[in-house]
């Protein structure tokens, strides 16, 4: 099923508009990529946790930064997910499985609200499904397997929607360029930041900010690092 998992209403004002509109997007509201015919993918899925620490800093979203000695997408930021297991029964219980495993949310302090189409990754052949979800009783997070998760952190939305913390990435020789954000110690970018990206502007967050800044992904990224460590 692909919409609204629950009564819009019965969710926080400030997720309404999200939960409302899952159902009337498709994957190309996402991303212009799509499977192969015929082509072979993996089923999988991510929990796009929203929460809210305190009125002060407000909505919030869970991410976590991969470590950094993995063989796929080290050191990037993603949500909480993976590949589908038998036994889970669909993408929601994929998501709150992984995301108890990675981060170690309490799954039942989580109701998921929304359901999201599948969006294709080429360079893993993934085939994910985004589970959008309220916190409604938050647990305290952290990187399970060092070997698998660096880092855990509650990203104000405040923070992801402010313009100085937003612009472009592309990769040398590539046609490619996508979003990117530099917010709370973290550089996110790739599918995750596309996602992010859409679904800012589809909550009634997002602010007016320069997407015409496209910066190189790697002097990017070195110069976040360099600025982490201070050199």
């Amino acid at each position: 099923m692909i919409g609204p998992l629950v009564e819009p209403d019965s969710v926080p004002e400030w997720l309404r508009p999200l939960v409302k509109v899952s159902g009337e997007v498709d994957s190309k509201t996402f991303t212009r990529f799509s499977p192969p015919e015929d082509a072979y993918t993996r089923p999988a899925a991510v929990l796009v946790l929203f929460g809210e620490q305190n009125e002060t800093v407000g909505p919030d979203v869970l991410l976590q930064r991969r470590a950094d000695t993995l063989g796929s997408h080290a050191g990037q930021v993603s949500f909480p997910g993976g590949g589908a297991e038998d036994g889970d029964g669909g993408p929601v219980g994929t998501a709150l499985r992984e995301a108890e495993e990675e981060t170690g949310v309490v799954p039942s302090g989580v109701r998921p609200v929304a359901v999201l189409p599948e969006l294709f990754v080429p360079v893993s052949k993934f085939a994910v499904t985004p589970v959008l979800a309220h916190w409604a009783e938050p647990s305290p997070v952290h990187a399970v397997d060092p070997a698998e998760t660096a880092s855990v952190a509650r990203v104000a939305i405040a923070d992801l929607v402010d313009p100085a913390n937003r612009f472009m990435v592309k990769k040398a020789g590539m046609p490619w360029k996508g979003p990117a954000f530099e917010v709370g110690g973290l550089f996110v970018w790739g599918f995750t930041a596309g996602l992010l990206s859409v679904l800012l502007g589809l909550g009634g967050w997002e602010r007016e900010w320069d997407s015409g800044d496209v910066r190189d992904l790697d002097e990017a990224l070195a110069a976040f690092q360099a600025r982490l460590t201070g050199e």
